[in-house]
């Protein structure tokens, strides 16, 4: 998957009209999605909430891919070549299907509904993702994490976790990274992160307790919900500033709505991405493209995909600068 800049998406400020938010209210910022084929006429197309120009990360959250339910007969469903990463690690999580992965780590692993995937690929990894034959419908998010300077050239891991569901005041609730209602995931991340799926019946409401330093972001997949008095409605994404303890989500429908909600400390770091790669400055992520074409072995390969790799897209003609967050106020 892909993550060169597109044009930027509209934001929807969910404060009041004058801005006389209650004192400690939360501040709720409303990002629409824009899509993105993946190439080919039969390809798979994508909602990209992450990155954008109005934001560009959810604490170490930089990249949010939202796609399905997707009819497989139609689109040939999820076909990616052997490919690379660097600065990065990859959140694999689905609603419906199965995917199969193959990384140069050596794991041959499937994502299925509920179990997540988490790759590091610090100083370098490659790896395909490819739905199965018995897949009739593919729905869920690609989710990739910036590491932090002191980690980004870090050993390639792989790691799978299936978070026992716990049921909190009509909400179903699994909690793949982080803590949140009583839930600690066991999967190691080099930020504070929170990563959760959460399923809201009919009407429900519910109230969690949340880190006040982190900043938080609910993406909605189904159903109209609103976070901390903000409507969201189906691939929108409510990004919610530092500074308050608790998160109310809201179904204001008649079905259950199910969202995935992101949160982590505010990353301050400068990065650049271009294409798979995460990095610091021009220089290297074009350091990255001359050692995946040139087959180094800083990124392995991958064994038992039956195809050839992809290759990398040509640099654009500019440098490619740094990026952060709009300053907080």
């Amino acid at each position: 998957m892909s993550n060169v800049e597109a044009e930027p998406a509209a934001v929807r400020c969910g404060a009041l009209v004058d801005d006389s938010r209650p004192a400690g209210a939360a501040r709720v910022d409303v990002l629409s999605a824009r899509e993105v084929p993946l190439g080919g006429p039969r390809a798979m197309t994508v909602r990209r909430t992450l990155p954008q120009r109005a934001r560009t990360l959810i604490g170490a959250w930089c990249f949010a891919d939202h796609y399905g339910p997707d009819d497989v007969a139609t689109t040939d469903g999820m076909r990616v070549p052997p490919h690379p990463h660097t600065g990065l690690q990859t959140v694999s999580w689905l609603f419906s299907g199965e995917i199969e992965h193959r990384d140069s780590l050596g794991s041959h692993a499937l994502v299925r509904p509920g179990e997540m995937n988490l790759m590091t690929g610090g100083h370098g990894i490659a790896h395909s993702e490819v739905s199965t034959p018995r897949t009739t419908v593919l729905h869920g998010v690609q989710l990739w994490v910036a590491l932090p300077e002191e980690h980004r050239n870090t050993a390639r891991d792989f790691q799978h976790h299936v978070p026992e569901p716990r049921f909190v005041d009509g909400a179903e609730i699994r909690v793949f990274l982080g803590s949140l209602a009583s839930v600690t995931s066991p999967v190691r991340t080099f930020t504070p992160l929170l990563g959760a799926e959460i399923t809201l019946a009919p009407r429900a409401t519910l109230t969690l307790a949340v880190d006040a330093g982190f900043e938080h972001g609910l993406l909605v997949d189904s159903g109209d919900v609103s976070v901390a008095g903000t409507p969201l409605h189906r691939a929108e994404l409510g990004y919610v500033h530092p500074g308050v303890d608790t998160l109310t989500l809201v179904n204001e429908s008649e079905e259950p709505a199910r969202t995935v909600l992101l949160g982590g400390v505010p990353f301050e770091e400068e990065i650049v991405m271009w294409w798979n790669f995460v990095g610091r400055s021009h220089d290297d992520i074009a350091r990255a493209r001359e050692d995946w074409e040139a087959s180094s072995d800083r990124f392995g390969e991958v064994a038992g995909y039956p195809g050839d790799r992809l290759p990398a897209p040509a640099l654009p003609h500019a440098t490619i600068t740094p990026r952060r967050n709009p300053p907080r106020h």
